[in-house]
């Protein structure tokens, strides 16, 4: 795939959606899928409906992962509970990766609690928890992960500092990388439109997030971002992020545009070098070949914003659906969530 290559898409769907669990009024975000098929989401901090961070999805029940204790509500042991889990990564070793942005109802965040946490699932035991306490944490809003195996590097967005993050997995120190380029900011005045309707709080305020999504190719070359609150999707060489010699200047002259994909929230490439794409407006997943062929994967009613991905065994794709743009927040304090929420899957095609 070339920079600028995104071209006239495919608008035929090639694949179908299929429910694989119903959660009832709580609310999935994360969502990761290992080589044993064992499946896991992400649920946010909510003042109600809430009660599991975590869970492990058995015979289609949520179960708290890695256990109850974790998934105890304590705001003064933030830093080993679950606060406000978002994102969370399968590695290439069967390792699972579980972000923390500890900003319970999108307030600012428990700064103690802010933490990426690596569990063995061999043995559901926590190896090693990061706290990124180099990074201006009471001002951030970490948002995804994505893991390098080879080179011991996660790369996480956030949204909040308009940044990258780029993380040594060995020394457990951090970096800011592309901080304020345009690549990573939301397109002023950009503001979402689904079903008609502008996504805006009771304010007047509209729904805004800088770099959101990410993708990590699978020979850990590229990492693949965007902000929602624009169209253009964008990659850079892992290389640049990890030269830590570089300047700001040097490493934003290696951001590639690959062109216009629409609007985006979570993002996921697979090991034939395809980049998916959800897209709310258009109640979709969307795909960006290696050929740079921008193709609907799925068009469904029910992808009401289609939030997270993950990847499972027999060329499965998992996403959530989590009905942001109907919750109260954005409609005067209206519900319109189509209960109950669910995880879906679909087949790669």
């Amino acid at each position: 795939m070339t920079a600028s290559a995104a071209s006239a898409q495919s608008v035929r769907p090639l694949s179908t959606l299929e429910p694989v669990a119903e959660f009832g009024r709580h609310q999935p975000i994360g969502v990761a899928v290992s080589q044993q098929n064992r499946i896991f989401v992400t649920f946010p901090k909510k003042p109600k409906d809430y009660d599991f961070g975590l869970a492990e999805i058995v015979d289609g029940q949520r179960r708290p992962f890695p256990d109850a204790l974790w998934n105890q509500w304590d705001s003064t042991k933030a830093a080993s509970r679950w606060v406000n889990v978002q994102a969370l990564f399968v590695d290439r070793n069967d390792h699972l990766w579980v972000l923390d942005p500890a900003n319970p109802d999108d307030e600012a965040p428990l700064k103690e609690g802010v933490k990426l946490v690596h569990i063995n699932l061999a043995t559901n035991k926590v190896e090693r928890i990061y706290r990124f306490e180099d990074l201006p944490r009471e001002r951030s809003g970490l948002n995804d992960v994505r893991v390098d195996t080879e080179q011991q590097v996660a790369y996480l967005s956030d949204p909040k500092l308009a940044a990258l993050v780029v993380l040594d997995l060995r020394t457990g120190r951090s970096r800011l990388v592309l901080q304020g380029h345009k690549s990573v900011l939301a397109a002023p005045g950009f503001v979402l439109r689904i079903d008609g309707k502008e996504v805006k709080d009771k304010n007047g305020k509209p729904f805004s997030s800088n770099v959101n999504g990410i993708a990590l190719t699978h020979d850990f070359r590229y990492l693949y971002y965007r902000a929602i609150n624009q169209t253009k999707l964008y990659r850079i060489a892992t290389e640049a992020l990890r030269d830590a010699s570089l300047s700001p200047a040097q490493v934003a002259a290696q951001v590639e545009e690959i062109g216009e994909v629409g609007i985006s929230h979570g993002m996921l490439a697979d090991a034939a070098g395809n980049v998916y794409l959800t897209d709310s407006p258009g109640h979709a997943v969307r795909r960006v070949t290696p050929a740079g062929r921008l193709e609907t994967v799925v068009q469904d009613a029910r992808l009401l914003w289609p939030d997270s991905f993950g990847l499972g065994p027999g060329g499965y794709l998992y996403l959530t659906a989590a009905q942001i743009e109907r919750t109260p927040k954005w409609n005067n304090g209206q519900d319109r969530v189509e209960y109950p929420f669910r995880l879906f899957r679909m087949k790669l095609p």
